[in-house]
């Protein structure tokens, strides 16, 4: 891998992970159409698009800091409504912990195919567009703030994300509209799906690097296999430059999701979500790129 197409595998990450589209069919299209994960260096490809989420992580990190820094306090028994939030954040991330660990070789085998990404980008798509429609007449109008959140709350948005267990189907779409129909307002919500994303890819991304990569040198079959394998694969640089470019281009994309959605709503998300899905069953139907074998 070099560092040109780091760059572009981390701005994909950076734009497409916390937008309601689904970062993982963006990072495989992009990933074949330069050759990379296609061949022995798969596991490896594989270990580098979970961890530049910690690009994205930053750029959370940074923006929300000020609501960060107070559920530390919170921590610290300094701030109530802060304790309370992390409380929120742990329940909402309890769900998709166990039922990770349970499903996750399931779902590897049976859904991590670019077919059922596509079905999921569709599906996700209309899903969006009938929630638009019932926001623009009313629905959700009288939603409680932040510090408003519930247990009970948390704990359906954390089942709610476990639904984007299903790959192309998006944690944040699953995370934003749970929070909506639970009786969050939209901003409230949207920023809930940010927190409690922070939790969970989190965890992610130090699985993926600190998991031993079954199936390959003795080297990898311990602590840290997944750190290892990327690091003798492709070196320290790219992953360097795709954390970065997954942190800039992640804080560009939030700022400008939590504007336009105050303003236009998430229509254009499902249009999007539908033409994408669109374009991959063409894709699969012409074994473009060899996705239509998975």
């Amino acid at each position: 891998m070099n560092w040109w197409q780091a760059l572009v595998l981390g701005v994909i990450e950076g734009i497409t992970e916390y937008l309601p589209v689904s970062s993982t069919g963006h990072l495989i299209v992009g990933q074949r159409m330069m050759g990379i994960g296609m061949g022995d260096d798969k596991a490896a490809a594989d270990c580098f698009a979970i961890c530049i989420q910690g690009g994205a992580i930053a750029a959370v990190l940074g923006l929300y800091w000020p609501r960060v820094s107070q559920m530390f306090r919170g921590v610290l028994g300094r701030d109530a409504e802060g304790l309370k939030l992390v409380v929120a954040v742990i329940a909402g991330f309890l769900p998709a912990a166990v039922i990770g660990l349970l499903a996750n070789d399931w779902i590897e085998a049976k859904l991590f195919h670019f077919k059922w990404i596509a079905v999921a980008w569709f599906v996700g798509g209309v899903g969006i567009l009938v929630v638009d429609r019932w926001m623009k007449k009313g629905g959700g109008a009288k939603g409680v703030e932040l510090a408003e959140i519930t247990l009970k709350m948390a704990l359906f948005i954390g089942f709610a994300q476990c639904l984007a267990m299903w790959p192309g189907t998006s944690r944040s779409l699953m995370t934003i509209i749970g929070g909506l129909l639970i009786g969050l307002r939209l901003s409230a919500a949207v920023e809930f799906s940010f927190l409690l994303g922070l939790v969970t890819l989190s965890a992610a991304t130090a699985k993926k690097a600190m998991w031993p990569v079954e199936g390959m040198a003795e080297r990898y079959d311990a602590l840290f296999g997944g750190a290892l394998l990327m690091w003798d694969t492709y070196g320290l640089v790219p992953l360097l430059v795709g954390v970065i470019a997954a942190t800039v281009s992640a804080a560009l994309a939030v700022k400008w999701m939590v504007g336009y959605l105050n303003r236009r709503g998430l229509g254009i998300f499902g249009w999007y979500r539908i033409v994408a899905a669109g374009v991959a069953a063409v894709m699969i139907a012409t074994n473009f790129l060899g996705l239509g074998a998975g």
